[in-house]
C-alpha cells in the first residue's frame, strides 16, 4: 500500500505553510519512493510545529524488507512501533499517493492511479518517527468500500485541523484519533 508519494510544485508548500502556520518547503518530486527523504512535520517539547527531513522506511533485525507502513489498528501495541507511537508521532504532507490496480485478467497490465484531494489541497498522512535513525513509517488503515477496489489498505489521513493534536496529544488520545478522527473520503483518483 502506498509505496510511492507525490509532491507537486507550489502552491503545495505555500498551502501547507498557511494551513499549519509554519514555514514549510518540499521540493517537487512526482515519484517519491521508499528509502528516499520526506519532508515531515514534527512537534517540539513546547508543542511548536516544525519541518524535519526523515528517510522513508525502517530496517529491522527481524525483516529483510524495508518497513514503510504500520497498521493504525495495532501500531500502539506492536513492539517495533510502540515507543515511536507514544513519543514520536509525525505527519507527512503530500499531494497524493499511487496505487496499482490489476486488470480483470492475469494478462492485463496493471494500471497506476494517483490519489489526491478532490480540491487539490495537501493531504496529511499520520506517521511515526525514529529520531535516532532519522526514519519515518507511515500509517495505514482499513479501506473504504470505494478504495477496496484498488487496495486492501489505505493511508491514515488527518485533517489539517488535527495535525497539531496528532503531534501533541498523549498516546491514548492518538489512538482515539486513529479510530474516529481520520479523513476517509477526502480523495479522488485518476490514472497516472
Amino acid at each position: 500500500m502506498c509505496g510511492r508519494l507525490n509532491i507537486i510544485d507550489d502552491p503545495f508548500s505555500q498551502f501547507v505553510s498557511r494551513q499549519l502556520g509554519i514555514a514549510f518547503y518540499a521540493a517537487p518530486n512526482l515519484d517519491i519512493r521508499p528509502s528516499e527523504g520526506l519532508q515531515c512535520i514534527v512537534a517540539s517539547p513546547e508543542q511548536e510545529l516544525f519541518q524535519c527531513p526523515l528517510g522513508w522506511g525502517l530496517r529491522t533485525s527481524w525483516s529483510s524488507k524495508l518497513i514503510i507502513n504500520a497498521q493504525a489498528e495495532t501500531v500502539s501495541i506492536k513492539p517495533t512501533f510502540q515507543q515511536a507511537f507514544a513519543l514520536h508521532r509525525v505527519v507527512v504532507p503530500c499531494f497524493g499517493w499511487y496505487e496499482w490496480s490489476q486488470g480483470t485478467s492475469s494478462t492485463e497490465n496493471k494500471t497506476k492511479y494517483l490519489f489526491y484531494a478532490a480540491d487539490k489541497s495537501p493531504l496529511y498522512m499520520a506517521a511515526i518517527g525514529y529520531p535516532e535513525s532519522t526514519r519515518v513509517i507511515t500509517l495505514t488503515t482499513a479501506p473504504t468500500q470505494e478504495y477496496l477496489r484498488y487496495h486492501h489498505r489505505m493511508p491514515a489521513l488527518l485533517a489539517a485541523e488535527s495535525v497539531s493534536d496528532w503531534l501533541n496529544c498523549n498516546a491514548l488520545e492518538a489512538e482515539a484519533l486513529l479510530k474516529s478522527g481520520l479523513i476517509r473520503n477526502a480523495w479522488t483518483c485518476r490514472p497516472a
